[in-house]
């Protein structure tokens, strides 16, 4: 049994994707890790609450996924070898298009996320997809600073933007904040020279006290998930783990033995 993928907490939009009813009705889409047997593949749901219990294996390249259909890979790189790695070519783009020809003209939005407690980062996103794009980072807040005709001019705007803000954030500073709140007077501040279309505070439900254990398992309560990062309880202990680090192992059902760091409240 291998961890062949993860899926983040989506929300539906009216255009029946990412969990939407196809009526317009939004409906939440829980966060899961995707498991792939010899049975076939499934989703494992990350509910708050849940126990999980996967020990780790070896690590190897998760192959690929074609629907309900997994394609086994061999090869020792992980999480994926350089035969099923993918590059999504629009995220290099700062306005010149770098397809044989420009097929983004979607109206796109502009936004500017919040990481705690004073991390700022501005970015692009079709516009229907915000809210949906906003809660796979994990934003704390985030602001729609505005929406342009086509995925080229959001780009540029961005180019121009990523010289005050930051247009990438670590998973390990993510992290490093997830016990604490955005920075009141910073996020004021940097929204100072905008006219917000829309803001968003979201609530992941982490409701933490102290920073938790960076680690990579897949043993224990789960807390919470935010964006791509897992949080799990286990002995006193919170952990964070991002999901990516678990793409690929190899799994087998059980508590993980491994001797684990440990939070200074967990004595």
């Amino acid at each position: 049994m291998q961890i062949v993928g993860y899926e983040t907490e989506r929300e539906g939009g009216a255009s029946g994707e990412d969990g939407s009813d196809g009526d317009g009705n939004d409906e939440r889409v829980c966060p899961a890790l995707v498991v792939a047997n010899e049975e076939g593949v499934r989703r494992e749901r990350l509910d708050p609450g849940r126990d999980l219990g996967y020990a780790l294996g070896e690590r190897r390249c998760a192959g690929a996924l074609d629907g309900a259909t997994h394609y086994d890979c061999a090869n020792e790189t992980a999480p994926y070898c350089d035969q099923h790695t993918s590059t999504w070519v629009c995220a290099r783009c700062t306005g010149s298009c770098l397809k044989d020809e420009m097929d983004c003209y979607d109206d796109h939005a502009i936004y500017l996320a919040a990481f705690a407690p004073a991390t700022f980062k501005v970015g692009v996103t079709k516009e229907w997809r915000l809210r949906t794009r906003l809660r796979e980072q994990g934003a704390d807040r985030a602001a729609h600073l505005r929406t342009v005709e086509n995925g080229r001019v959001a780009r540029e705007i961005e180019s121009q933007l990523a010289e005050e803000f930051t247009d990438r954030v670590r998973v390990p500073d993510k992290i490093s904040g997830l016990h604490r709140d955005v920075d009141e007077s910073a996020w004021r501040d940097a929204l100072a020279e905008f006219d917000p279309v829309e803001t968003f505070d979201f609530d992941y439900g982490l409701d933490l006290s102290s920073r938790p254990v960076a680690e990579t398992l897949a043993t224990g309560e789960v807390v919470g998930v935010q964006g791509r990062v897992l949080v799990l309880a286990r002995g006193g202990t919170t952990y964070a783990v991002d999901l990516r680090s678990l793409v690929g192992y190899e799994v087998r059902e059980g508590e993980s033995q491994r001797q684990l760091q440990s939070s200074l409240g967990a004595f």
